[in-house]
C-alpha cells in the first residue's frame, strides 16, 4: 500500500492471519503502519497490491464496501466520533440507517446496549454532557448495534485516564468474548496490549514480530 504517488510505502509485504474470536493488539511506533493496516482491514482504504479475505470472502470481490462494513465491522476511535447534536441513544442508532428492520427494534437494542454498558441514566444526554469514559462506552454500543463479527478499535483508550481506560477495556474485551467477536486494536499502551491474545508489532510498514501477550 503506497501513499504520495507511490513514493511512500505505508504497508510493505504484510502477511497476517487473525482467527475468528481472537483479540489482537497491533503495536509499534508512530508511522509504523498500524492505523493503515486497520483501515485496510476495515475497507476504508484499498491496498495497492495483495489480497485480503474475511471468512473466505475476498475483499476484491466486495461490490458495496459500505454495506460490507455495516454488516460485518464495528469501528471504535480514540476521539469517539459522536455526533454532538444527537443524544447518546440516537448516536448508537445512526449505523442502522438503511438497514433492514424496524426503527423501534433498533432503538430497543440501542437502549439495551447502553444499559448493559452502565449508561441507563445517560440515554438522552448529549455528548458534551458525558465524561470521556461515558462517550467511549456510547461509541462501543454504536459499534455493536448491527451485531458485527469484527471490531476494529484505533487507540480506544488513548484519550482516557487510567481508571476509565481500564473500565472501557474490561467492557470491550468481555463483550468480545461473550459474543465471539474478533477484536483488533491499535494501541501504544503496554497495559492494554497485555490483555490481548496476541501482539503484532509493526515497524516501517512491516510486521516485525507477532507473539502471545504473555510471551
Amino acid at each position: 500500500m503506497h501513499f504520495d504517488d507511490g513514493q511512500t510505502k505505508a504497508l510493505n509485504g504484510v502477511d497476517l492471519e487473525i482467527g475468528a474470536g481472537e483479540f489482537v493488539a497491533i503495536v509499534g511506533p508512530s508511522g509504523s503502519g498500524k492505523s493503515s493496516l486497520l483501515n485496510v482491514i476495515g475497507t476504508l482504504d484499498a491496498p495497492s497490491s495483495g489480497e485480503l479475505t474475511f471468512q473466505e470472502q475476498a475483499y476484491s470481490k466486495i461490490r458495496d464496501a459500505s454495506l460490507f462494513r455495516r454488516e460485518n465491522i464495528g469501528f471504535i476511535f480514540q476521539s469517539f466520533h459522536l455526533i454532538p447534536t444527537l443524544s447518546a441513544l440516537d448516536n448508537v442508532v445512526v449505523p442502522t440507517i438503511g438497514c433492514a428492520g424496524s426503527e423501534s427494534e433498533f432503538r430497543a437494542r440501542a437502549e439495551d446496549l447502553l444499559i448493559q454498558l452502565g449508561l441507563r441514566e445517560r440515554l438522552h444526554h448529549f455528548p458534551n454532557k458525558l465524561s470521556g469514559g461515558e462517550r467511549q462506552r456510547v461509541a462501543i454500543a454504536r459499534a455493536l448495534i448491527n451485531r458485527p463479527r469484527m471490531i476494529l478499535a484505533d487507540e480506544p483508550t488513548g484519550s482516557l485516564d487510567s481508571v476509565n481506560a481500564t473500565q472501557v477495556l474490561d467492557i470491550l474485551s468481555n463483550i468480545a468474548k461473550q459474543e465471539g467477536l474478533t477484536l483488533i486494536m491499535v494501541t501504544h499502551d503496554a497495559t492494554v496490549s497485555a490483555r490481548a491474545d496476541r501482539i503484532v508489532k509493526m515497524r516501517d510498514g512491516k510486521i516485525e514480530n507477532t507473539h502471545g501477550a504473555t510471551s
